[in-house]
This record gives C-alpha cells, structure tokens and sequence, in this order.
C-alpha cells in the first residue's frame, strides 16, 4: 500500500491547484531548464533530470519518461513541512481524471515504472517544486512552484530505476505532466523541447516554455514540424477504461533506406479503433522496436544497401557488422540512410549515429530491435506493452533520439524536430553556467 495520510500535512481550508511564489521579486519566467544525464549503470540507459522539492528543499533525481501522465515520488522517507494531501472530490483530483479514494479521504491513482512495466496504487499530494529559469541562452533565477501535484508511492514501484533515482517525472498528455504543470503554473506557452545527449559525462538539456534554445545557435529556429497523433486507447501500463494515451504518436506513411520504399504492411502504421498500430517515441526504450514483419523488412533493405557480411548477432541486436567493415564520418558511421516519411510529407532521416550501435566487442549493430525476437527482452530494451505482438508497431526509442532536437508543441498538436549533427551541433552546448 502507498503511505497512508500521516505523510502528508493537513491540506489547509483553500484547496489550491497550482500557484508559483518567488521570494521578494515579481519575477515571472518565460521559460525553464533543467539538465539531463545518461545512466548507464542499470540495465537499460535512463535519463535523469533533477529538481528539488519539499520544504526544506531536497535535490530529488528522476528518470524522464516523455509519454508519462505523471510525476511520482517513492514517499518512504519523505519528510516535508509543505506537503498536502488532495481530498476525495478536491478541483486536485479531477485534474487526474478517474481515480480512487481512500479510507482516509485521499484521492490516488496508479503510476507505472515504466521501464519495467510495473503499477501500484499511491496517494495524489502537492509540495513545492524548484528549478532553474531561463532566457534560452543561460539559466537564470532559481523559481519555485507551490503545490506542485505528484503521486506519493511506495519503494515497490522503484524497483528498476536508476541507482539514484527516486521517481519518474511525466512528459506525456495530460493535466498534470511536468510540461502543463509548469505552463499553468507561469502561464508560458504550453510546449517543452528535449535534446538527448549521447555520453555520461555529458549533460543533454530539458527546455518548458518556447524558444530560443540556444546550444551553439538558436535551434529552434531549423525545426522541422509534423503533427502530433492522438491515440484514442491508453498504452499506459495501467490504465482506466475510456482514457487516451498521454504518449507522443507521429504519422509514419512509409519508410525508406538509401531513398528506396520499403515494402510493409502499411496498415500497421495506422492506430486502429482499439489503440493498435501506429508509431510512438520514448525515452524509457532505449533502442527503436519495430513489429517483426517492419523489422524484417527494413533490416533485409539495409543489409542489401550497405553490402557489407553480418556477423553473429548480439543481443538485443539482430543485424550486426564488423566494426572494421564500416567507416565513419562526422555524421557517424557512413551506412544507408533510413528515412521516416511522415503525416504531411515530411522526413525524419536516421544518420548513420543514431542508426547504429558500436559494442566492445568490435561489433557494430543495426540500432533497432524486432520485438518478436527472442533477444527483445525487457531488461534490455525496456518494457514493451504486448510483447512479441507489440500495442505500437514501431517505438522510435532514445538512442534514435539523441542529439536531436525535439519540441513538442502541446497547444497546436505537433512535433518539431532536427538532428544536430546537421546544424554541426550537439545536445550537450547549452551553458548551464548562470547569468545571474
């Protein structure tokens, strides 16, 4: 069971929603920044933001899961003199849409680690939350937001994360994510950008709020847009009957290596009346998952284009090369060009660095997995709802995703997007030195 009302401060006569406080100034941002590393000391890479929250303020590390409706927090040693509950019936429990109630009258839902695939029921609270503002060239002041909602959960869901790693913060569709909390709470326009970097010891950058974002140059200003999809059914782990998913889908017409259609079965790149199908992108799967007939299909395409023998495939991999076969450029390696052919004719082109995969062992891999494979396992390659036979043909997953630029505009319903190998560019140029 999640902790029951004693973790929490009794929530006070006015129940607000969302409000934000800086100390002694009118100070209002027009956008925020948060950093983003990759870890790598789990089994499947995670990116991990930081904000701090409770009062006294505590740095709490959280793994970003771009298609999640919530921000949870495991509460077993959650001290805070700021914390609220949110009662049953409270103008704080619809933002969440269906929920529970508690013996004690607290509303709660049930989060997902999505990484693993795992829900459980927590409790639904507000605390304060503090991060960085920015100009979109540095951080400036420090702000704070009160009553910032979360779900208070048990150590149960954390299993799987990070080592340093206490909860999962939400980026996905809905009223309560990271990116609508932040623009209710500010009133900035309700749209975030992400930029994933490649190593460890680099840091990639988390933008809410509209541009410039300002790495070498204005990046914003090369984005290439598509609409964003709706899909009508919950992918979510757990879920309510009736609810949307809160996960980014994109139109995926048709697919193309070294400018060549490949042939597939194109009614799996629409959503069906019950949610299947289509084509989504997170950062919890590491590598892009492909239904087995995709797969095969744009696997055999490459092998055919780059004419160079495989070798013995390594999990969670399926296509491999000698890394001696294969030579490289700025771009990464020189290999065919894999080409996403989106909703209003525009391209989404997979560079050579974030279609392959280097391993140790002098192996280079073709960076996508068929999630009717044997070697698609979930610690390898993130929790993949139906398995063998996937809910969402194709996962553009985060390995894909690195140092590119993503905006996602939630007001006007799409995606901009731009590799920065392209702009000569990468995630980790922002200056996350203060202005101020």
């Amino acid at each position: 069971m999640a902790p029951s009302a004693k973790h929490f401060m009794f929530l006070s006569f006015f129940s607000l929603i969302i409000s934000f406080s800086i100390a002694q100034t009118s100070f209002r941002p027009k956008a925020l920044v948060l950093p983003i590393t990759k870890d790598v000391s789990s089994s499947t890479p995670q990116y991990i933001t930081q904000i701090k929250q409770r009062t006294p303020l505590v740095p709490i590390n959280l793994t970003l899961d771009l298609g999640g409706g919530y921000f949870w927090v495991n509460c077993e040693d959650y001290v805070s003199s700021t914390s609220k509950p949110a009662l049953c019936a409270s103008s704080q429990c619809s933002l969440f849409g269906s929920h529970g109630c508690s013996d004690e009258k607290i509303c709660g839902r049930s989060p997902s680690n999505t990484v693993t695939g795992v829900s459980t029921y927590g409790d639904i609270g507000s605390d304060i939350v503090s991060v960085q503002s920015t100009d979109g060239n540095n951080p400036t002041r420090i702000v704070s937001v009160h009553n910032f909602l979360f779900i208070c959960v048990s150590n149960v869901l954390q299993k799987g994360l990070a080592k340093s790693v206490q909860g999962m913060a939400g980026l996905g569709r809905t009223k309560v994510s990271f990116p609508s909390q932040f623009s209710s709470a500010f009133s900035f326009k309700n749209k975030f950008a992400i930029c994933l970097g490649s190593s460890p010891s680099t840091n990639g950058v988390l933008f809410f709020g509209d541009g410039p974002y300002n790495l070498n140059n204005d990046e914003s200003k090369a984005l290439i847009f598509t609409p964003l999809i709706t899909n009508p059914v919950s992918t979510a782990p757990s879920s309510f009957l009736g609810e949307k998913s809160s996960e980014y889908f994109i139109g995926v017409k048709s697919i193309k290596v070294s400018d060549k259609n490949v042939k597939l079965n194109t009614t799996l790149l629409s959503i069906d009346k019950n949610g299947f199908g289509g084509t989504k992108i997170s950062t919890i799967n590491p590598y892009t998952i492909m239904e087995s007939s995709i797969y095969k299909a744009v696997a055999n395409a490459f092998v055919k284009e780059l004419r160079v023998p495989t070798v013995t495939p390594v999990a969670p991999f399926e296509t491999c090369f000698a890394s001696k076969d294969i030579s490289f450029s700025r771009m990464g390696p020189s290999v065919p060009s894999i080409d996403l052919v989106l909703q209003n004719d525009v391209v989404w082109n997979i560079i050579g660095a974030n279609a392959m995969v280097s391993l140790d062992n002098d192996v280079i891999c073709l960076g996508f997995v068929d999630a009717g494979s044997d070697f698609a396992k979930a610690d390898q390659v993130g929790f993949v709802a139906g398995g063998s036979k996937p809910i969402t043909s194709i996962t553009i997953g985060a390995h894909q995703l690195e140092n590119n630029l993503l905006q996602f505009d939630l007001a006007t319903s799409r995606l901009g997007f731009r590799s920065l190998f392209l702009e000569h560019d990468n995630c980790d140029n922002f200056n996350f030195t203060s202005s101020v």
